[in-house]
C-alpha cells in the first residue's frame, strides 16, 4: 500500500458515492405485513374452545318469542284486542280463550291519557282474572320515543 491521502468517513468513497444516512423501511414493512397475515389467520384458531362430544337430546328447540297480546283502551274507555273492539260481555270469554292457549303470554295494555286510571286498572284486573300472569302498561317517553 502506498502513502496515499487518507479519506475520512464523511467524504465520498472511491466510487464517488456519499454515505447513506436514511433507513430503508421496505424490509420492515414486508416483515410487518407477513406478521399481520399470520396473526389474522391464527387468531380465529385460538378462540376455539375445548373439543367435546355433545350429547344428543330429544328436547324441542327454543322458539322465537311470541308477539305480545295488545289490549288498547281508547279515549271513551272502549277496550280493543289488537284492532278488534271488545264488547263488555265478550271481554272475559275472549281473554280466557287466549289465556287457555298460552297463559305465560305477555299482555301489553295501552291506555289513552284521557281515560281515567280506574278504567285501565279495571281492564288489567280482567286480564289477570282471565289467567294471564304477565301484564304490562305501555307509555310514551316525553321526547316522543317509546319508553324502554
Amino acid at each position: 500500500m502506498g502513502m496515499g491521502s487518507f479519506q475520512s468517513q464523511d467524504t465520498d468513497d472511491e466510487f464517488g458515492a456519499a454515505p447513506l444516512s436514511e433507513i430503508n423501511v421496505t424490509p420492515l414493512v414486508d416483515v410487518m405485513l407477513v406478521l399481520l397475515i399470520i396473526f389474522m389467520v391464527a387468531a380465529p384458531l385460538m378462540t376455539v374452545g375445548v373439543p367435546v362430544q355433545l350429547p344428543k337430546t330429544a328436547a324441542a328447540k327454543v322458539s322465537q318469542p311470541k308477539q305480545p297480546v295488545v289490549v288498547s283502551i281508547d279515549a271513551q274507555g272502549q277496550p280493543f284486542l289488537d284492532k278488534e273492539p271488545l264488547a263488555p260481555e265478550t271481554i272475559m270469554p275472549r281473554l280466557r280463550q287466549l289465556a287457555g292457549v298460552d297463559p305465560s303470554q305477555v299482555v301489553l295494555v295501552r291506555g289513552d291519557r284521557a281515560v281515567p286510571y280506574g278504567r285501565i286498572v279495571e281492564i288489567m284486573g280482567q286480564i289477570s282474572a282471565a289467567g294471564f300472569s304477565k301484564v304490562s302498561l305501555i307509555a310514551q317517553a316525553p321526547s316522543g320515543t317509546p319508553a324502554p
